[in-house]
């Protein structure tokens, strides 16, 4: 993967990563998914971001440079991911909202649990990162030159198979449309509102 790619506004690199591929390698083995959605979060312009009230200790990884991962915990529960994109000093990242496992299958069915079926396995960022061995000690990994999670080009999606929509689950800024995903995919998360947004026009 080139970092020119990722040197770009989120929005504009999120459906870029469709088809990617990131590895993660620990004690336990390797497992690879292909990336089939994401999401884009902005700054200081984007009120469901993160770094929207400026750095912090926990988002510092956001505001670059492009090219590692920001690692989260979402409510306490799941880790969360997302490649770092945009300008060195403006936060800017792409959060992984599922995939495809390509390698490992047996070891993210063991993270996962024996009943996951296959499309499930990374059906949503949490079980992405959970099927991919993915936690809070790889915040900051590099991802085009480290050694324990690689993000790598995969095949192409062609523009016609790439749908976009709201983003799922925030409260703020959730009608914009910077969710991006593989059409008629099985591992793509279905759409969910958050009980505390108004519905999005169309949806």
């Amino acid at each position: 993967m080139n970092v020119d790619l990722l040197a770009h506004p989120a929005e504009e690199v999120a459906p870029k990563l469709l088809g990617s591929v990131l590895t993660c390698m620990t004690q336990e083995g390797t497992v690879s998914i292909a990336i089939t959605e994401t999401e884009a979060y902005s700054g200081a312009a984007d009120p469901a971001s993160h770094a929207y009230r400026g750095r912090t200790p926990r988002n510092a990884v956001m505001f670059g440079p492009a090219g590692h991962l920001y690692v989260y915990r979402s409510h306490g529960l799941h880790w969360c991911a997302n490649v770092v994109t945009g300008t060195d000093g403006i936060a800017s990242g792409v959060l992984i909202r599922a995939g495809r496992v390509v390698e490992g299958e047996d070891l993210a069915r063991k993270r996962r649990g024996e009943r996951a079926a296959s499309p499930r396995l990374a059906r949503g960022p949490g079980n992405f990162c959970q099927a991919l061995g993915i936690t809070g000690e790889h915040n900051g990994a590099d991802l085009l030159t480290g050694t324990s999670v690689v993000l790598s080009e995969g095949e192409p999606i062609p523009g016609e198979l790439i749908r976009v929509g709201p983003r799922v689950g925030v409260s703020k800024a959730h009608d914009w449309q910077h969710r991006f995903y593989i059409a008629d995919d099985p591992t793509v998360s279905a759409y969910r509102l958050s009980p505390r947004a108004k519905p999005p026009t169309g949806v």
